[in-house]
Parts: C-alpha cells; sequence; structure tokens
C-alpha cells in the first residue's frame, strides 16, 4: 500500500561562501556601523539622554569654524599636491620610458608608504627634518643653511602638510597607474594621424578620459587627510587647531571636556568625508566606462 503521507520539504542551507566574509562582516558591524550610530545619536543628545540640538548649535563658534576651516586647507592642500606630483611620477612610469625594474618596486613602495602613518610617521620626520633633525643638522653644519631661520618649522601647518605628502603621493600613484594603463595605444595613434601633438593629446583626449578618475582621487585624498588624527597630534600636538585634534580633547575625559559636543564634532566629519567618499566612487564608475 502506498505512503501518502507528505514529505518534508529540502532543509534551508546557508551558502557556505558566505562564510568567507563573516569575519569582515563581525568586523565592520563593531568597528564601523555600531560606532558610526552612536556618533549619531550622541550628537543630538544631551549628558542625560534626552534629545537636544544645543549640539549642533555649539559648533557654530569662533574656534570650531576654524578649526574645520584649517582642516579644510589642509586636507586640500596635501589633496592638490599629492594629486599633483603622484600624478606626474605614475605618469613618468608608465610613459616615460623608464626601465621596466622601476615600476613594480616604485608601486610595492606605494602600497606600504599610503598606509604608513601615526606616530611612527611624525617621528621619522622629526628626526629628519625637526628642529635638530639629521638633514636639518646637516644642512647647517655642512652648508651654513638654517631652515628655521629661513622660516620652516616642521611642528607647523606647512610641516604637517609636507608630512602628509608621505602618504598622500603614494596613495595617488596606487590608484591613477591603473587608469592610465587603460589609456589606449589607438586613441593617440589616431590622434597623431589627425596631426595632434603630444600635448594636444593630453589635453584634449587623454585628461579628458582622467579628469574624472583624477578629481574622484582627490576627493578620496582629501578625506584621507581629513581623518588623519594620530600623526598630526603626534607631530603638532594641541597646539595645532584641526577637528581631530579638537575632538580628541572633547572626548578624552578631561573636566572641561565636553563628550556629547565631541560625537557633534565626529557628525560633522562623518559628513564631510562621506560626501567625499561618495564623490570618489561616482568618479570612479563614470571614469571606468572610457577605461575598460
Amino acid at each position: 500500500m502506498a505512503d501518502d503521507s507528505p514529505r518534508p520539504g529540502p532543509r534551508f542551507r546557508w551558502p557556505m561562501e558566505w562564510l568567507g566574509i563573516l569575519p569582515f562582516a563581525i568586523f565592520a558591524l563593531l568597528f564601523l556601523i555600531l560606532p558610526t550610530m552612536r556618533i549619531v545619536l550622541g550628537a543630538f543628545q544631551t549628558p542625560e539622554g534626552g534629545f537636544t540640538l544645543q549640539n549642533m548649535i555649539d559648533l557654530n563658534t569662533d574656534s570650531i569654524r576654524a578649526a574645520y576651516w584649517t582642516s579644510i586647507k589642509l586636507s586640500f592642500y596635501t589633496a592638490a599636491l599629492g594629486c599633483a606630483v603622484g600624478f606626474a611620477m605614475a605618469a613618468a612610469v608608465v610613459f616615460g620610458g623608464l626601465p621596466k625594474g622601476v615600476r613594480s618596486p616604485l608601486l610595492t613602495f606605494s602600497g606600504v608608504a599610503s598606509n604608513f602613518a601615526g606616530v611612527p610617521l611624525a617621528f621619522a620626520f622629526i628626526a629628519t627634518i625637526g628642529p635638530v633633525g639629521l638633514i636639518t643638522v646637516w644642512l647647517r653644519t655642512e652648508f651654513g643653511i638654517n631652515l628655521r631661520a629661513m622660516g620652516f618649522n616642521l611642528l607647523s601647518f606647512w610641516g604637517l602638510v609636507i608630512t602628509y605628502l608621505f602618504f598622500q603621493i603614494p596613495l595617488m600613484i596606487l590608484i591613477i597607474t591603473p587608469a592610465l594603463d587603460g589609456l589606449k595605444r589607438e586613441w593617440r595613434e589616431a590622434a597623431a594621424v589627425l596631426g595632434a601633438t603630444g600635448a594636444q593629446y593630453w589635453r584634449m583626449v587623454a585628461l579628458p578620459i582622467l579628469f574624472p578618475s583624477i578629481l574622484g582621487t582627490f576627493a578620496l585624498l582629501f578625506a584621507n587627510a581629513f581623518g588623519a588624527v594620530a600623526t598630526a597630534f603626534a607631530l603638532t600636538g594641541p597646539q595645532l587647531n584641526i577637528v581631530p585634534i579638537k575632538l580628541f580633547a572633547q572626548i578624552r575625559g578631561d573636566v572641561l571636556g565636553n563628550p556629547n559636543l565631541g560625537y557633534a564634532l565626529a557628525f560633522g566629519m562623518i559628513v564631510i568625508t562621506a560626501a567625499a567618499n561618495l564623490l570618489y566612487i561616482w568618479l570612479r564608475v563614470r571614469s571606468e566606462r572610457w577605461l575598460k
């Protein structure tokens, strides 16, 4: 006699390939998503936990406005200089006829240097071109060149700009090199057939195609510099009025600190860096349509 009882359906099995990204998902949840949510909530809370807009209103003070403006200038200058120098170096490697053995070490060094920041980077620059650094003392004793007397001070705004370029330029090289590789040889040959010079090819063909990549990388470098705190604090201490240092002063637990104002400062940084990163992603998608 046939068994007419219903058979159990197939069991649901979680795709095993998702286990590969589980550590990343947990890491992102614990150290990115949850802290960001805490910052956003804290920016609109009183110390007792009630809702308030006073923290956002308190951002409109002379000291905090000056800190944001200094951070924006620092990020803009380092991003602009990083893009210019990094583009020139990448173009020299890709199109400049340099030996093939130069490219691999340069990209390897750029991969390391773009992630080298914080206290070790600050100490390296202080030991090199600080007030009693190796190069500073060598220039003064051997050539009579006194960098301090000439107005150069590593522990200042422009000293921080020079320090930031150590990781901004390599980051530009890493990102723009694939875009330069994507320029097709047929485009240059077609421009030459039509009578275009090398300068005209770059001005009318190559740079318009690369412009979204360059502008997107500029936005990424801007966000990278805007959020850096360890290098700035280790190099200049609290004497430089930028947002990350002011934020650190608010949340480190001092009696005079205001953690909720610190959350508001961090919220402003999140908005600016998120806008810069979204601009980078959008421009990168646009540039990839040409460079495929």
